[in-house]
């Protein structure tokens, strides 16, 4: 089975993370897309997080209702700060019959250089892109590697700061949220 490993700490999971991720199980060889709920980002502050559990909650219950996108807790089981290099390989020794991709907005890409062992996913792991509108340039190696496939999806324009700093602020961002999340988040007062 082909897995395309979709990593974030969705804080919280929204719409656009979901459009992404059915169109990628829907319109590319992939056969499931699986969440990774990171624990904590080497490159994010880990103080703007809601704990790991209720992220996962978040995943878990937007993905019910999708056969082919499945909830990972996989990296909270794995050393902190944790890179993703470390989380193919688990995922290789305790899934053998399975083939695991990256999927990425090109924001991502590039930056991808700056990854540790960046050289070695690319020697071993397929890259799936998605497009994203952001500033820079894609490093030329990217272009045309044989491991990198950049996916014709819709270009989504919604990010968890802006739906975090609307809910502070009071504003109604509902439709921005899959139903099942948005009443987890009213429920438990998030970001309030």
């Amino acid at each position: 089975m082909k897995i395309g490993l979709y990593f974030g700490t969705f804080n919280p999971i929204h719409v656009g993370h979901l459009v992404i991720a059915n169109h990628m199980a829907e319109f590319s060889d992939l056969d499931q897309v699986w969440f990774v709920v990171t624990p904590h980002s080497p490159f994010k502050k880990k103080s703007t997080l809601l704990d790991n559990h209720h992220r996962f909650e978040m995943v878990y219950r937007t993905t019910q209702d999708y056969p082919h996108l499945k909830p990972s807790d996989i990296e909270f089981h794995l050393p902190q700060p944790n890179y993703t290099i470390n989380t193919l390989i688990h995922l290789e020794e305790k899934y053998p019959d399975h083939h695991f991709c990256l999927i990425m907005g090109e924001d991502n890409l590039k930056g991808f250089h700056k990854w540790k062992n960046y050289e070695v996913i690319l020697e071993n792991y397929h890259v799936y892109v998605y497009p994203r509108i952001s500033e820079g340039h894609i490093e030329t190696q990217f272009h045309q590697h044989d491991k990198v496939t950049f996916v014709e999806a819709p270009i989504m324009e919604i990010s968890s700061t802006f739906i975090r700093k609307a809910i502070k602020d009071g504003k109604n961002i509902r439709p921005l949220l899959p139903e099942h999340v948005w009443n987890y988040v009213d429920e438990m007062n998030f970001y309030r």
